[in-house]
């Protein structure tokens, strides 16, 4: 019997907040048109009863009523968690086994920005913290948190999008750093903001992350390089990568060519939004890969401030509805990590039981050592120390080992030890199990926390 392994990722970014004049200025970003804001305009854009050049059906795709239909408070977010994450809802879109429906949550932190136009939740561990806790409300444990990054633009606006991960803001490793040490947490999942990638983050994600639901491939679509900010290649680019839904490596130099690289890469296209949209072709196309034989993931995104129950039942209708035509094919409700490992038949190994030892060499200087016997999963574990003042700073190992053993000299040229609080090492192997370690530099106490291992 094939099988679908279906994953509903959700970029939970908490509320968000639009007003006419905003929404206008998008418009204008969008397709350069600058129309004078007024409520009366924006029905008849929704409508298409205005001469936009050819760019009616395109603009009603953007200004469509449920799309500007935001939850703008966590009050009116939770009010829909409530009923969504309820066991009723789950299991009336069960799957072909009867289980529930599953959520992904894919965690954002926003922070390091001067500009708030759309009343994000600034903060680090804000929207983190919130779906832990609402998840542990409900009792939601098929449910995971995962991870979401926002590359920060040159202009510190929090509504603009960008496409570098490394700069200009080190955001990035301030992020991980506190969701390490404050949190005992690392993410095995990747979910790209403005579905992004790029060399920088394809070279970053091939050190920490094996699985990126990223892949927006899909035949070209006359409405959708209408709009600019993805024309071209600006915002989330995979023109080259395979319309497929078997996951794939990719390569070094290009992410969206199968190449040598580690990580898994899955398509994942949109629902409830304005572009590159799952459509029962789309899903068709899925169940016709599995029935060859191929594995498929068959994922999709949408985001927290839109009510994401009108979008389940869209896709369990399209599922139900293709899933007639094909009896021998059954789609299974799974999270990210399951998904991959099932579909692609990835074999265990052992999780990374790191053996992590501080050694003082002088009164200037002491040594981190880091071992595993299992491979990580990357050439690296990632470092995140925490001082006194609560600065956080990630810095590279010293290789000893590749993928087993590694140091980290503090002194003179990185950081005294006795200017440091805590030590965080995480690691991810090749299945997806997460291993972290916080050592308290001061007592010597270590933790070990792992994730997604089922032993």
């Amino acid at each position: 019997m094939s099988k679908i392994y279906v994953v509903h990722c959700i970029d939970s970014e908490g509320p968000l907040h639009e007003s006419l004049e905003a929404t206008f200025e998008r418009l204008k970003h969008i397709f350069h048109l600058d129309l004078e804001p007024s409520q009366e305009l924006l029905i008849k854009l929704q409508t298409g009863s205005i001469d936009l050049g050819g760019l009616e059906k395109s603009v009603q795709k953007v200004v469509d009523p449920k799309i500007l239909s935001y939850n703008d408070t966590w009050d009116k977010i939770d009010s829909m968690l409530l009923d969504a994450l309820s066991k009723e809802f789950r299991y009336k879109y069960s799957d072909s086994q009867g289980n529930g429906w599953i959520y992904n949550w894919h965690c954002v932190d926003h922070v390091d920005y001067e500009i708030n136009p759309r009343r994000r939740d600034m903060g680090f561990h804000n929207i983190f913290d919130h779906y832990k806790n609402i998840l542990k409300k409900t009792n939601s444990k098929s449910d995971g948190l995962h991870f979401h990054f926002h590359p920060h633009p040159l202009v510190k606006n929090a509504a603009l999008c960008a496409t570098h991960w490394l700069a200009p803001s080190d955001k990035l490793y301030q992020i991980l750093c506190r969701r390490i040490i404050d949190r005992q947490w690392f993410p095995c999942v990747n979910r790209p903001g403005f579905q992004v990638n790029r060399p920088d983050s394809n070279w970053f994600l091939e050190q920490f992350i094996p699985f990126d639901y990223a892949s927006l491939a899909m035949e070209p679509n006359a409405e959708d390089e209408q709009q600019l900010d993805f024309s071209a290649g600006r915002s989330g680019d995979w023109r080259r990568a395979p319309i497929s839904w078997t996951p794939y490596h990719p390569s070094h130099d290009d992410y969206q060519i199968p190449g040598d690289c580690r990580r898994w890469i899955a398509r994942c296209l949109n629902i409830g939004t304005r572009s590159y949209l799952l459509t029962e072709k789309e899903v068709r196309d899925a169940f016709e890969e599995a029935k060859s034989g191929k594995p498929v993931v068959m994922s999709f995104a949408n985001h927290d401030f839109r009510d994401i129950r009108e979008d389940v039942k869209k896709v369990h209708k399209m599922l139900c509805k293709v899933g007639d035509d094909f009896k021998d094919v059954k789609f299974i409700h799974s999270d990210p990590i399951n998904a991959m490992r099932n579909a692609l038949s990835i074999s265990r190994i052992n999780r990374c039981d790191l053996k992590v030892d501080l050694k003082k060499i002088d009164d200037n200087s002491h040594i981190l050592s880091v071992r595993t016997d299992t491979p990580s999963f990357g050439p690296q574990p990632f470092l995140a120390m925490k001082t006194y003042n609560s600065d956080y700073y990630h810095d590279n190992f010293d290789f000893q080992t590749p993928n087993h053993f590694w140091t980290y000299t503090f002194d003179s040229e990185t950081l005294p030890i006795r200017a440091i609080e805590s030590i965080g090492v995480a690691v991810n192997n090749s299945f997806g199990i997460t291993t972290i370690i916080n050592l308290d530099v001061e007592s010597g106490k270590i933790r070990s926390t792992y994730l997604h291992d089922d032993t």
